[in-house]
């Protein structure tokens, strides 16, 4: 059987008092309605329809070719907006999962249950429930003799029994497409809000003698929608702890989930420890066996099986097998670190490649370079890249050794066994095993300290207050 999806991100968001585009408010670094649309996709989702209004251009942009999109120019209810996709599923036979965009916590495994009820038992319609101890303002599922589901009580219009049913509608429900699109038509406004609601459907599809069916959720949480920064928050916390269990029972250890930031692209191997204060961002993937933190950020970057990143801030970074990163050091983007590199305290790297083997050990930033194999960068010895309008690139051949306080000002090439004298100003290129000093010769003069000291102390005592 045919399976669709129609993403309801057509609303404006006031609550969230936000220029951004409610739908696309990241949790866990990727935006609500990413995360449904990848959930829908998971269930074996053919086609999957977005509904956008306010913010539209913004939601394509950032979906792209995911999926088909219909504006709907006037938000006239959520049964409006369903029926603005008949004109792409209008004609279709199947199964339709209808779901907000601001429910990121809906996982594909409720999903898959919902759809196998409901097409396991024939029925018109499906709806995703969920039990929760404070009801307070969700529409009430009250159920017939049957189990099925008998109709759906807005909290304003329950009973006193009605209002003690805790089993509520989550907004989330799998039709029949043609029984759905049908019933659509029949819907009308007839109400307080002047709005068509979706939720009409279903008393449409009962007074039709349809089976309407609802499936409980496992866990509440599933059920939250995202109408305001409180409610984001919530969504945050329960994703967080649900992303960290997951790499946790696939053999990651994480030594305080508390404090440790995981985002919900992030790809982590088995053996691998995150000691407090992690964020993990973006698309980073990091191998097996590496150790990570305290203290690190690192986003979109790819880290090689053993590496160890400590008290360190990666962007845009790819780092070899068995090399360790930090404390205190920063690597930014473009920079590619081979396998068993050391890089140490108070090192910026940006757009560089150092290649095996090779240590910048403290103090030095390395920009627009390529560095070889088993070089050693001694401390504070910098690339000087620009010149305030270009820049231009450093290459240290394999082998070389680069002494503390070298300034290499680039466009320089190091060639390979090459020795730079500490101290020097490096302004053309040295050639294979050459040693390049670049410094004033140093003159010392007996008995003069004594001189710059008295010459020093009768200055000051000039510009003391008598």
């Amino acid at each position: 059987m045919k399976r669709m999806a129609v993403v309801l991100a057509a609303g404006q968001g006031k609550r969230m008092k936000s220029k951004l585009y409610k739908v696309l408010h990241p949790v866990c670094g990727k935006p609500m309605v990413g995360h449904v649309l990848d959930t829908v996709k998971a269930t074996g989702c053919e086609r999957s329809i977005v509904i956008v209004g306010h913010g539209a251009e913004a939601v394509q942009a950032y979906l792209g070719g995911q999926a088909e999109y219909v504006l709907q120019e006037v938000q006239l209810g959520t049964g409006h907006a369903v029926k603005q996709a008949k004109g792409l599923l209008g004609s279709e036979e199947g199964t339709t999962i209808v779901i907000c965009g601001d429910t990121p916590l809906v996982t594909t495994e409720t999903l898959e249950g919902l759809m196998a009820l409901h097409e396991d038992r024939g029925a018109a319609a499906t709806v995703l429930t969920a039990v929760m101890e404070q009801p307070a303002g969700y529409g009430r599922i009250i159920r017939g003799e049957d189990g099925g589901v008998l109709k759906i009580v807005e909290q304003k219009d329950c009973t006193p029994e009605e209002d003690a049913v805790t089993e509520i509608n989550t907004g989330t429900y799998c039709f029949d497409n043609a029984k759905l699109f049908a019933a659509l038509e029949k819907v009308t406004n007839s109400n307080n809000q002047q709005e068509y609601y979706l939720t009409d459907v279903i008393g449409i599809l009962k007074a039709q003698g349809e089976t309407v069916l609802g499936y409980q959720a496992k866990d509440s949480a599933e059920s939250i929608g995202v109408n305001d920064r409180l409610a984001l928050s919530e969504a945050e916390g329960h994703m967080r702890q649900r992303i960290n269990r997951y790499h946790m029972l696939n053999g990651v250890t994480i030594i305080d989930p508390a404090s440790t930031y995981i985002g919900a692209e992030v790809i982590i191997g088995p053996d691998t420890t995150l000691y407090p204060g992690t964020s993990l961002k973006g698309k980073t993937v990091i191998g097996d066996n590496c150790v990570i933190g305290p203290a690190s950020e690192i986003e979109d970057c790819q880290i090689m099986d053993g590496a160890t990143i400590k008290q360190s801030v990666l962007n845009g970074a790819q780092v070899g097998a068995r090399t360790s990163v930090g404390p205190f050091a920063y690597l930014r983007p473009g920079s590619v670190l081979g396998e068993e590199v050391k890089v140490g305290d108070f090192v910026e790297i940006k757009n560089a490649t150092i290649g095996d083997g090779s240590k910048v050990s403290h103090l030095s930033y390395i920009g627009d370079a390529t560095v070889g194999r088993n070089v050693n960068v001694g401390c504070g010895a910098i690339t000087v890249n620009y010149d305030g309008y270009n820049k231009s690139k450093t290459e240290i051949e394999d082998d070389a050794f680069i002494g503390s306080n070298v300034n290499l000002v680039a466009p320089v090439t190091v060639g390979k066994g090459a020795f730079v004298v500490a101290g020097s100003t490096i302004t053309r290129s040295v050639s294979e095993n050459e040693l390049a000093i670049a410094r004033v010769r140093q003159e010392n003069k007996p008995g003069y300290a004594e001189k710059i000291r008295a010459r020093a102390k009768a200055k000051k005592d000039q510009s003391s207050p008598s």
